[in-house]
């Protein structure tokens, strides 16, 4: 999310703090007020694909679209967050759920455990891939493991399931469950 508005120096902090203090780093209560800097925010817009490129690639299938929800969210078999959404997903999304990525310890998975998930997710690393979850923030997780593969042909759908859900018709909605009525 970062680096679509232009910040290159980005740090991830793999397991969280739970990890960190697990591990034994130092942390502090002290304040030390941060020096000052000035940052000019640019949108990368190519990186950040909207309804209507999601809806072309539907036609096309250019594209591999990963939606980091939960599987039973991406099948409609359990609920969304939200309560005007119903849970499913658009046609040709293959799901990895974003705790996927992840070990048991909330650390992320090394290259070829990430590597594997991606082929056992039916994912061709050598073609573009653009994430997707619910809401656009999740699908940062497969951003981040396909960036650490190296890949770089990669976007991000934020408008997710809620944008989909409440712009298209029914038919366009996959689902085991209710799906959207007409």
């Amino acid at each position: 999310m970062f680096r679509v508005f232009g910040l290159g120096s980005v740090s991830v902090l793999d397991g969280g703090l739970k990890n960190w203090l697990a591990e034994g780093h130092p942390v502090t209560s002290d304040y030390r007020k941060p020096e000052r800097r000035d940052f000019q925010a640019s949108l990368n817009q190519s990186w950040v694909k909207s309804f209507e490129d999601v809806l072309e690639n539907i036609q096309t299938k250019q594209v591999q679209v990963v939606d980091a929800r939960s599987a039973g969210r991406f099948r409609g078999t359990e609920p969304e967050p939200r309560e005007d959404i119903q849970s499913g997903h658009f046609p040709g999304a293959i799901n990895m759920p974003y705790t996927s990525f992840l070990d048991s310890s909330g650390k992320h998975h090394n290259t070829e455990a990430l590597t594997k998930l991606f082929k056992n997710a039916g994912v061709d690393l050598e073609k573009p891939i653009w994430a997707s979850c619910g809401s656009g923030v999740t699908a940062c997780h497969v951003a981040l493991a396909a960036d650490r593969l190296g890949l770089s042909d990669l976007c991000l759908y934020d408008g997710a399931w809620v944008e989909w859900f409440k712009r298209v018709p029914p038919e366009l909605i996959i689902s085991e469950g209710t799906g959207k009525k007409a």
